[in-house]
């Protein structure tokens, strides 16, 4: 089932949240990027510093380096902790397929787009990406042209272009298999996949192909939940249907239909979980720019307790409507 039409675009340059996740970007010590984007990534070989292959340079401790890394025959010739930079476990490239079919126009609890609220995901992915210096590809993709625009340069100028590339009227068919397709056809096996669209896109067919992705590559599914059109949202007077265009009777916004679409969503991403888990990749699922950027936190923070057995970690949490760091040991 299609959620409901949107027609009017956020101002991405004036959004609040945009800034949260530079902040986040530009507040997490490098160390710690490279830890989290390396633990979402899996153990991989590349030409980058940070991993377990070739030394490549010797430099003094920092505050939330992995204790893993210290190179103890130097630490014990020079008298203090220091670290062997080595080949980075990750292949410094980020591929991000975007949804741009006319589905993504679709409304939000809160009244965002779909399309804003993914936009905004991707961003969070961007901050800590290019902070590691990595080359970002963006991939968008509709029932008529899958379009490849590949980035260079520092965050602002990341928005710049996303915000640029999607500024369009939403006026074709998504076409998400032939997304997914480009995306099996990346022959870096090692690069980051971080697939954007929405929960009504999930059907059996699209599961099966995210499901082959992620056994090739890292993959992280970024599921915008649209407003269920049968449950009465209080922010909509007429209910649209994104895909058609066509008003859905008020008749049928009962308490039966909204479950069994309820349901069935929630079904197909309990599915899709399942199989991403398996292969070691991830799903962030939320119906707001907010939910997303706070579920975001909390995978960077479950991913740096997961890749650091050996000491304390600090998660971020929710307090107040923000992200901030709490007390715990993994």
């Amino acid at each position: 089932m299609s959620s409901l039409k949107h027609t009017t675009r956020s101002n991405a340059s004036g959004d609040p949240i945009r800034r949260k996740i530079e902040s986040l970007g530009s507040t997490l010590s490098l160390p710690t990027v490279r830890r989290a984007m390396g633990a979402l990534e899996g153990e991989h070989a590349s030409r980058q510093r940070g991993g377990s292959q070739d030394t490549l340079d010797i430099r003094a401790y920092e505050p939330g380096d992995e204790a893993r890394l210290i190179d103890w025959k130097t630490s014990a010739r020079i008298g203090r902790p220091m670290i062997a930079e080595k080949e980075r476990p990750s292949t410094s490239r980020v591929w991000m397929l975007l949804d741009m079919g006319m589905e993504m126009s679709g409304s939000c609890e809160g009244g965002e787009r779909a399309l804003d609220v993914a936009c905004n995901a991707l961003a969070m992915f961007a901050t800590l990406s290019l902070r590691r210096s990595d080359d970002i590809s963006l991939v968008l993709g509709d029932s008529a042209n899958i379009t490849r625009i590949q980035f260079n340069g520092g965050f602002a100028q990341f928005e710049r272009r996303l915000d640029a590339a999607t500024e369009r009227e939403l006026d074709r068919p998504r076409n998400l298999d032939a997304l997914l397709d480009y995306g099996r056809r990346i022959q870096d096996r090692n690069a980051l996949v971080v697939l954007a669209t929405d929960d009504t896109a999930l059907e059996k067919p699209q599961l099966e192909k995210i499901r082959q992705l992620a056994q090739s590559h890292p993959v992280v599914v970024i599921n915008v939940v649209t407003v269920n059109p049968f449950s009465r949202p209080r922010l909509y007077h007429r209910v649209v249907e994104a895909r058609t265009g066509r008003f859905i009777p008020a008749f049928l916004a009962k308490q039966s239909n909204a479950e069994g679409v309820e349901n069935h969503r929630r079904f197909n991403a309990t599915q899709l979980l399942h199989e991403l888990q398996k292969s070691g990749s991830r799903m962030l699922r939320s119906s707001s720019s907010e939910l997303m950027f706070h579920d975001f936190v909390r995978l960077v923070s479950v991913s740096l307790a997961r890749s650091s057995t050996n000491r304390i970690v600090k998660p971020y949490v929710r307090q107040a409507g923000k992200a901030t760091v709490g007390d715990g040991a993994q």
